[in-house]
């Protein structure tokens, strides 16, 4: 397929890349570590727009279509770990390996009866259901971290006229945040670009923003699976958050709602916030994805019937992610069948009346083949 502009061969070449990297990954379970020393991923360059931040090889971009084989590889690392270790005979040179399951961790929001939030709660308040059997909480935190943040925004004909109010309500949130969050752009229509990768530069991240086209259908689907694949692949940082601003329903993805929620639900998957902007687009079933994918993830789905009404939106999400507790439990179930897994998270405490947790109402254990 010939190629319209520079962002579309940059898609073609990093998502060749990525397959090199997905290989490199798959080899290294089979390598020793000796061997393992020689292998090194191919180095990045001029591909993205400059970052203040670099990162490791395979997270550099997500433009294209996103690799199977990537997302699998991670999935498999970030619930076992295969180490090699000398066994008592070792004249050999054999190995045996150890499974380590790793925790899986849950952001949570609470609010009480009027739908303030509560923030100043213990681990002591907090009881975590899994598949309606209770958890071991292994570790909890609530004060503000850091996280890794990817913004999605409709990039389509409709939202021409939207864009420069929206982009203002963004960059409201963004200095909102932690200074050291690290945040990526995504701009989607028909396709879907990085303009800028992981980065804590406002100015980086303002002339992302500001790569408008305006043009073709709406993807909304497609460009939620490669993001939330690119933030899973970010391992320096637990907390993450999709941040997704559309104002029509999905015509033409590839994927579907379905295997875009399933993505998202992958264990220490992302928090998605979603704006929905009412307008001719944006009817009964786009508003009901939006909310679908923001609910199965604890976040929220706003729904301004204003362009003015879409900054306080973006303050109050900025707000609730800072405010999240982050509790982690391992599944005591270590041999449940590769499935959806129901999670629910109840919080109690003296001098409250009932108190309501948002976090995520399902999630698929790492390691576990996706459907």
């Amino acid at each position: 397929m010939q190629c319209p502009d520079s962002r579309c061969r940059r898609s073609q070449e990093l998502t060749g890349r990525f397959g090199v990297i997905a290989l490199v990954g798959l080899l290294s379970l089979m390598l020793t570590p000796a061997t393992w020393a020689q292998v090194s991923a191919p180095q990045t360059s001029g591909t993205t727009a400059s970052s203040s931040n670099t990162n490791a090889p395979g997270e550099t971009s997500r433009t294209g279509d996103p690799s199977r084989a990537s997302a699998e590889v991670d999935q498999a690392t970030d619930h076992e770990t295969v180490t090699q270790e000398p066994t008592a005979n070792d004249s050999d040179g054999m190995f045996v390996f150890k499974k380590e399951v790793q925790e899986v961790i849950l952001h949570a929001t609470v609010v009480d009866e009027q739908r303030n939030l509560v923030s100043g709660l213990d681990r002591t308040a907090f009881t975590v259901l899994a598949d309606g059997g209770p958890q071991t909480i292994t570790s909890f935190r609530r004060q503000d971290v850091p996280v890794a943040m990817g913004i999605v925004i409709d990039n389509s004909g409709s939202m021409r006229d939207k864009r420069d109010e929206v982009n203002r309500a963004v960059l409201n949130l963004i200095r909102a945040s932690n200074p050291q969050d690290q945040i990526f752009v995504v701009n989607f229509g028909k396709d879907y670009y990085l303009d800028q990768d992981f980065t804590s530069d406002v100015g980086l991240l303002q002339t992302a923003l500001q790569q408008v086209s305006s043009s073709g259908s709406t993807a909304l689907y497609d460009a939620v699976v490669a993001s939330a694949v690119h933030l899973r692949n970010n391992h320096r940082l637990d907390t993450r958050v999709l941040l997704v601003i559309t104002d029509g329903q999905d015509n033409m993805s590839q994927e579907t709602l379905d295997e875009a929620l399933h993505q998202l639900q992958q264990a220490n998957g992302p928090t998605l916030y979603a704006l929905g902007l009412t307008g001719s687009g944006l009817h009964g079933r786009g508003r009901a994805a939006l909310q679908r994918l923001a609910e199965g993830t604890g976040g929220v789905a706003y729904f301004p019937q204003t362009l003015e009404q879409v900054g306080s939106i973006t303050q109050t999400a900025a707000h609730d992610i800072r405010t999240q507790y982050m509790i982690a439990y391992s599944p005591r179930n270590q041999d449940a069948e590769p499935d959806h897994h129901s999670v629910h998270v109840e919080a109690h405490a003296p001098g409250y009346g009932k108190l309501s947790v948002s976090t995520r109402s399902g999630l698929t254990y790492p390691g576990q083949p996706s459907r």
